[in-house]
Order: structure tokens, then sequence, then C-alpha cells
């Protein structure tokens, strides 16, 4: 009976960690839609770069989907290094985007569907990343836990996305969105040696 219990407690984690991705999976495609949109219209290589780490989430998505389809040591292994690249990807491309824009003082115009958009995205990402901690905790299921933190990074860059987008349209501050990205690409990297060199 307890094992039964066990193996139906199991199985409604399972099912919760698949609902939690590919909740992320749909918002974040939906996401590259409304930010080409947005960062074309204001012509915001922040925007544009914020669609980009949307592309890696809905990698690192995958990667959860496919490894919570199987079981197996190795198999998570490999899980946890694919999002390990997608960190790194991260950490790239915000510090390429963020060193650009400081060098050549871009100032983007203002952009309500971003400031909009970005707001939604860092409350959904916050609460995805809450649930999939919880969740890959309970399985005890380190790929899960890992994209959590991915998805918490999603939302902290839509945080200073925002941020950077609410001072440009109040106080002209161009330069706050590139230097809030310099916090993230070292959060990042953090997580890169924290995933390859822990011994899974």
């Amino acid at each position: 009976m307890t094992n039964t219990l066990k193996e139906t407690s199991r199985a409604t984690l399972i099912r919760r960690g698949f609902a939690l991705e590919y909740t992320t999976l749909g918002w974040n495609v939906a996401g590259i839609v409304v930010l080409a949109t947005a960062a074309i219209s204001a012509r915001s290589v922040a925007l544009a770069g914020f669609g980009l780490d949307s592309l890696i989430e809905i990698g690192a998505s995958t990667v959860v989907i496919w490894e919570l389809s199987g079981t197996g040591e190795e198999r998570r292994r490999r899980g946890l290094k694919l999002i390990g690249v997608g960190f790194a990807a991260i950490a790239l491309y915000l510090l390429v985007q963020s060193t650009w824009t400081l060098a050549s003082g871009f100032q983007p115009h203002h952009s309500p569907l971003g400031i909009g958009w970005t707001a939604l995205t860092a409350a959904v990402m916050f609460a995805l990343a809450a649930g999939k901690a919880r969740t890959g905790a309970a399985l005890d299921n380190p790929v899960l836990k890992t994209e959590g933190r991915v998805t918490l990074i999603d939302g902290l860059l839509a945080t200073a996305v925002l941020l950077g987008l609410l001072l440009n349209t109040t106080l002209g501050w161009w330069w706050a969105d590139p230097a809030a990205g310099y916090v993230l690409v070292y959060y990042a990297v953090r997580e890169v040696r924290e995933i390859f060199s822990a011994d899974h």
C-alpha cells in the first residue's frame, strides 16, 4: 500500500513537472513573437536580447521534458550538461549585449508593449521557478531543479530589462539595462561552474 502511494505521488509530481515545463515553453514561444515586435518598434537591443533568452529557455525546457520522459543517471548527467550550456549561452549574450550597448551609447525608444510584457514575464517566471524548485526537490531530480534556476534567471532578466525600460522612459537612463546585465552575467557564470564542477 505504501509503495502504491509513493508511486502515485511520484506520478503526480512528474505530471506537475511536465505541466510546468510545457507552460514555460508556451509562454516563451509567445514571448519571441511579442518581443520581436516590441524590439523592432522601439529599436531596443535589450528587448531583442531578451528574445534570445526566451530561445535559450525553450531549449532548457525541452531538455527537462526529454529527461522526465526517461530514466537513468547517464541521461540526467547529459541533461544537466545541456542546461549548463544554456547558462553559458545566457552569460555570453548578456556580456556581448551589455558591452555593445554601453560602448555604442545606443538609446532605444520607449516601449509600452515591452514594459507590459516584461512585467508579466517576471511574475510568471518567478512563479514557475518556485514550482520547479519544489517539484524538483520532491522528485530529487537535479535536472528539473537546475532548469528551475534557468527560469529564475529568466525572471531576473525580465526584471532587469523592465527596470531599464522604466528608467529610460521616466529618467532617460538608457545605460541602466546593460549595467544590470553584468550582474546576471556573474550569476549565470556561477551556475555554469557549479554544474560542470559538481560530481552529479
